[in-house]
């Protein structure tokens, strides 16, 4: 049972190793998605812009049509006027000339109203375009730097498994399948050491029953709190692993 429980703790600390690499990986790859999406939103702002334009541009070409036509109906009042001698059909006609100038007077300040919106969008246009290319210059050796990394993480995790296959080859397959079971669960260490009669992974203080059934070391031993698998830290089961090293670094910090 103790060399079965010192493979378990061998594969354990490479599990730790490549469970870190993948957080650090996972962080790398929100970081690609972060420039990604700041790039599709800037590609959409310019797009949304492109478009207001267009329609700025349109509207502003029709209301230049209206003004066109109440220039001509102003002008053929204006023919008209000239060859009527009754009164009140001229100042019939002086009315309707008046309030087709009006009309255009007002078309006119709409004209000129879109014309400088559309000078406005246009030069935030410009503001956008420029904030892309810059972007997109900054990030490009961003994205190859996060790219690298990620491979080199990569690699580094099929070393890591390489060797967790070597060592797991000659694990107990019962002890292996429960301590990868509780693995899936916690994601976190699930062979744990006992100190002052507590359990390091949970905290919860444990009964000197079960303290003594762990120093035996004859059988598996969980944690009657959080299911962990229980090894005596003084135990020869710990020795030429890393959590010997470990264990003999807090001495030394402590002394």
């Amino acid at each position: 049972m103790q060399e079965s429980l010192r493979l378990i703790l061998d594969i354990q600390e490479l599990d730790m190793k490549m469970i870190r690499l993948m957080r650090v990986r996972r962080q790398r790859q929100d970081d690609l998605q972060q420039i990604d999406s700041l790039r599709k939103e800037l590609h959409q702002q310019l797009g949304e812009k492109e478009k207001e334009i267009v329609e700025l541009k349109k509207n502003s070409d029709l209301l230049e049509q209206k003004i066109a036509d109440c220039n001509a109906k102003i002008r053929k009042l204006e023919g008209q006027q000239s060859s009527i001698k009754k009164v009140d059909e001229f100042n019939a006609i002086t009315q309707e000339m008046t309030s087709a100038e009006r009309e255009r007077i007002a078309l006119e300040q709409k004209v000129s109203d879109l014309v400088d919106k559309r000078i406005a969008e246009e030069e935030l246009l410009e503001k956008i375009k420029d904030s892309l290319k810059t972007s997109e210059a900054s990030t490009k050796s961003l994205e190859h730097e996060i790219q690298a990394s990620i491979e080199l993480i990569n690699q580094e995790g099929a070393g890591l498994k390489e060797e967790r296959d070597v060592i797991a080859a000659k694990a107990s397959p019962e002890l292996l399948h429960i301590y990868e079971r509780l693995l899936r669960n916690k994601k976190d260490r699930v062979v744990v050491a006992i100190e002052n009669r507590t359990c390091s992974g949970c905290h919860i203080a444990l009964t000197a029953q079960h303290e003594n059934l762990v120093r035996k070391g004859e059988n598996i031993v969980f944690c009657e709190h959080c299911s962990r698998i229980h090894y005596w830290q003084e135990s020869e089961i710990v020795e030429g692993t890393s959590a010997a090293s470990k264990r003999r670094r807090r001495r030394v910090a402590s002394t």
